[in-house]
């Protein structure tokens, strides 16, 4: 098989590449390294079978002959992260509608296979309980930059469902739950990286509000290993699946513990969202998945436990923090939409390749 992967040098993305690639399959990423960073491809850039394009999802041309070369689309290219939503909301609805749409006509006009990453903003400020695929979506104002975010990712996923019930379109949506592991980036609003960065460096936890909200964190591996099997059964066309896990925890006690992991000499200090976002932020108090149409279908269950997850996060801020992260891919030097050759390649082997963020 050949995959195409848009947003494939994002936190998420990277990681499936890499899987795909030990699975013995070829992989084209098409990034715009917008948020998506080439160091997280280092380990996929010495692989034959791996190569780079440098791009938008923007590029309806460009995605169009990525898509024809492929066998299967895996669309990860999106603005993500609620500080990034928050700080640019026009570019991001854009990027996450029009992105999509792109890639979208392009799986269907090619008949192509579609995985699409969705989000579990799609709920809103449901705080109910365990969420399935089909509770209610309850939102805020739109004036509310937050809720432009879960707007435009239901719009993507309202796209995928109808190409496939009115044009045959083989596609399935995932909805994230707060994933966690190496190479997230805390730039964006993340707050497992953010906390152990602070950790690490003896910096104050910041945590936004009272502390209360309740979370549910999963490791990035256990996604990827839903996200393979999802790829393997042609019974997830046409679906939509909730990937998460439903171990609660405030975010308060998540920065004790992180504290205590790290043997951190760190204090927690509160900001208003007002502080940390600017005036008018909403959020939920709560958000906890329910799986079980997951686990029906492929038998999957996270394997990772909480205790796992903060050590990776407390590993990964410790080895930046002392500057032992490999050093990254140079970056392209040719224009968007320029065949880059991935690391190791010879250059008459240049070739479309695509990804992005997740």
């Amino acid at each position: 098989m050949k995959y195409l992967v848009t947003g494939g040098a994002g936190f998420i993305g990277s990681h499936l590449v890499d899987a795909v690639l030990a699975e013995g399959h070829s992989v084209v990423v098409l990034d715009d390294l917008s948020t998506g960073q080439q160091g997280n491809l280092a380990q996929a850039a010495s692989n034959p079978l791996f190569r780079f394009v440098r791009g938008s999802v923007l590029d309806a041309p460009l995605v169009d002959r990525l898509v024809l070369e492929c066998d299967t689309v895996i669309h990860f290219a999106a603005a993500v992260g609620v500080k990034l939503i928050v700080e640019q909301p026009l570019t991001s609805f854009v990027t996450n509608t029009k992105g999509t749409e792109t890639v979208i006509e392009s799986a269907h006009r090619h008949e192509r296979r579609i995985l699409i990453a969705s989000t579990s903003e799609i709920y809103g400020k449901n705080s109910s309980g365990r969420l399935t695929e089909t509770s209610d979506r309850i939102l805020g104002s739109p004036a509310v930059a937050r809720w432009s975010y879960s707007t435009a990712k239901a719009v993507d996923e309202i796209m995928a469902c109808l190409y496939h019930r009115e044009r045959g379109l083989r596609s399935t949506v995932v909805r994230f739950f707060n994933t966690v592991g190496p190479r997230q980036s805390p730039a964006y609003g993340m707050v497992i990286p953010r906390f152990a960065r602070q950790a690490v460096r003896g910096e104050p936890l910041t945590i936004h509000a009272s502390g209360r909200q309740r979370r549910c964190f999963l490791h990035v591996a256990d996604a990827v290993a839903a996200l393979l099997l999802l790829l393997e059964r042609p019974e997830a066309e046409g679906e939509i699946f909730n990937i998460g896990s439903d171990g609660e925890i405030s975010i308060g006690e998540l920065a004790d513990r992180i504290i205590a992991q790290a043997k951190s000499s760190s204090s927690v200090e509160y900001l208003s969202y007002d502080e940390a976002y600017g005036p008018g932020f909403e959020d939920m108090e709560r958000r906890v998945p329910d799986t079980t149409k997951l686990r029906d279908l492929t038998g999957w269950r996270p394997r990772r436990t909480l205790a796992d997850i903060l050590a990776d996060a407390i590993a990964d801020a410790r080895s930046e923090w002392h500057g032992t992260l490999s050093a990254p891919i140079p970056a392209a030097s040719g224009p968007l939409g320029q065949l880059v050759p991935a690391a190791g390649a010879h250059a008459s082997e240049t070739a479309p390749v695509a990804g992005w963020r997740a």
